[in-house]
């Protein structure tokens, strides 16, 4: 069959209601608006649910049978900040190594390098003087951290430190830092957390750390490349507003119970759209270790149930959620944290069920009401976000 043929056909399928089928490169979005990926984006199909993961073990390395089975589930993908360091001795040779690996079995995966652009997390080789006995050696790095005007001593969350993105040095250095990651390790892009610059130490300068943050994250970007991914974790909130007209893709990460609530899905499915409507990419994470549930059956965060039980008890419930909102170039991340130990090696045959393009947008049962309706080529989708159950009917 000629190009021409081809495109004819697939113009007569989105003609007949199928709004997300490829033509050509192009999506259509659930408001009908077109989506054009940019070249350097992975690979994205409805065939079945668009994963995305991350993970990270500090003490070891992948074994080639767990590449295959996390390189067989997803195109796009996180090495985190501390894996591999133990055997390797930095963090950016175990994304390296991992990189490698992923790309020898599959060329195309997009694999990223993990930053974090407000803790100095002391695991890569650049970074590794931000620690409590190194750190009075290195005076140029130690003007790069925040300090606590209460004591006059340098801000810290259990020994770790805060960068300050309103030093201009910092913001130079820490560019550079990551874009010469993301070369060193053969990634294709980096995964940039904790996007807020500490707004709440200095909330009299708040407009001006969005700002620095923005400047900051511009640097990155022109320092990587054009053709490189920039994803940040929570990009799309108003704390990163100055930062998100430079990103590729922004994460929801439901990283408490607060913003798994009715309220807070509903929003995360119009700024689903919105990040769509930009040309860019989104990850819909779920960390069922906030999930209500989780908290009812165990009373306090870290002695919960066993998670791996719960997770597959809440899958359909979360794919729902996920599926309602989801866009061209939406990702799906489950699990219940974010080590190699907390979901990326465990099946959920939901996640690996046909599932085809979506028929249209979703609708809202009732104008005032929290059930939701979706239609896929392969699935029929239901969820109450209100009483937090689903059902999604495969055929």
């Amino acid at each position: 069959m000629n190009k021409r043929v081809i495109v004819g056909v697939l113009s007569f399928v989105v003609g007949a209601g199928l709004p997300s089928v490829l033509l050509g490169q192009h999506y259509l979005n659930s408001d009908g608006s077109r989506f054009v990926p940019k070249d350097f984006y992975p690979k994205f199909s409805w065939d079945t649910t668009p994963m995305y993961y991350m993970f990270g073990d500090t003490t070891r390395l992948l074994e080639p049978e767990e590449v295959e089975f996390i390189a067989e589930r997803t195109d796009f993908l996180c090495i985190e900040k501390s894996h591999g360091r133990t055997p390797l001795g930095a963090a950016e040779l175990g994304a390296k190594h991992e990189a490698a690996a992923f790309k020898k079995i599959k060329p195309d995966m997009k694999v990223l390098f993990y930053f974090n652009s407000a803790y100095a997390w002391p695991f890569t080789s650049y970074n590794q003087a931000f620690t409590r006995n190194k750190i009075d050696e290195h005076p140029k790095l130690k003007s790069f951290l925040i300090v606590d005007p209460k004591t006059a001593e340098l801000a810290h969350r259990r020994n770790v430190f805060f960068f300050d993105v309103l030093n201009p040095e910092l913001r130079e250095w820490w560019s550079t830092t990551v874009a010469k990651g993301v070369a060193e390790s053969g990634c294709d892009g980096a995964f940039i957390d904790q996007m807020h610059g500490f707004a709440w130490l200095r909330a009299d300068k708040s407009e001006d750390v969005q700002k620095a943050m923005g400047e900051m994250m511009a640097l990155l970007k022109r320092k990587m490349g054009p053709d490189k991914i920039l994803l940040g974790n929570n990009a799309n909130q108003d704390i990163a507003k100055d930062a998100f007209p430079v990103m590729d893709a922004s994460m929801f990460e439901h990283y408490n119970e607060k913003l798994l609530s009715k309220e807070s899905l509903l929003q995360d499915w119009d700024d689903m759209l919105r990040i769509a409507q930009a040309g860019k990419m989104s990850i819909f994470r779920i960390g069922v270790e906030s999930d209500p549930r989780a908290s009812q059956d165990q009373g306090r965060r870290g002695s919960r149930r066993d998670q791996p039980v719960l997770a597959k008890e809440r899958a359909e419930y979360y794919l729902a959620c996920y599926l309602i909102g989801a866009q061209p170039y939406s990702y799906f991340q489950y699990g219940w944290g974010w080590t190699l130990s907390s979901g990326s090696l465990h099946e959920f045959p939901e996640l690996r069920k046909a599932l085809g393009p979506p028929k249209g947008a979703y609708d809202r049962t009732t104008p005032d009401g929290w059930e939701f309706t979706r239609e896929f080529e392969h699935a029929s989708v239901w969820v109450n976000t209100e009483t937090g159950n689903a059902k999604i009917t495969w055929r």
